[in-house]
């Protein structure tokens, strides 16, 4: 499948943990998904304005610009990029659960490959 063919859906992963970046490039490259991976929001904010997105998958614990804040900036800027949030810290996910109008869904860490293509697909659906 092209990359630029139409019914190509584009993610945006944004994660400092390099592991999770191609854990998840991976999953979603297997599962026909386009896959840009980015070490911060900074980057993401960088990838959005050279293409667009379908999805954007973020960490929100991150140096510098943290998901939280790039999801702010996204859901303002690109408001038809769907936004998905995870983390591996209870505090963080409540800290993004208080704005279930911005993401779609926060994932916790860590996660198969089945559950994330999977959540993924609901959210790109919805």
């Amino acid at each position: 499948m092209s990359k630029d063919s139409d019914d190509t859906k584009w993610v945006l992963v944004a994660d400092d943990e390099p592991s999770v970046r191609q854990f998840v490039e991976r999953a979603l490259n297997y599962a026909g998904y386009a896959v840009t991976v980015v070490p911060d929001g900074n980057a993401a904010l960088e990838a959005l304005g050279k293409r667009k997105y379908d999805l954007l998958l973020t960490d929100i614990v991150m140096p510098d610009l943290d998901g939280i804040a790039l999801a702010l900036k996204v859901a303002k800027d690109y408001p038809n990029t769907r936004i998905l949030m995870m983390s591996g810290y209870s505090n963080q996910r409540q800290r993004a659960h208080n704005l279930d109008f911005l993401a779609h869904e926060v994932i916790s860490k860590p996660f198969t490959l089945d559950e994330i293509t999977k959540r993924i697909s609901v959210a790109l659906a919805a």
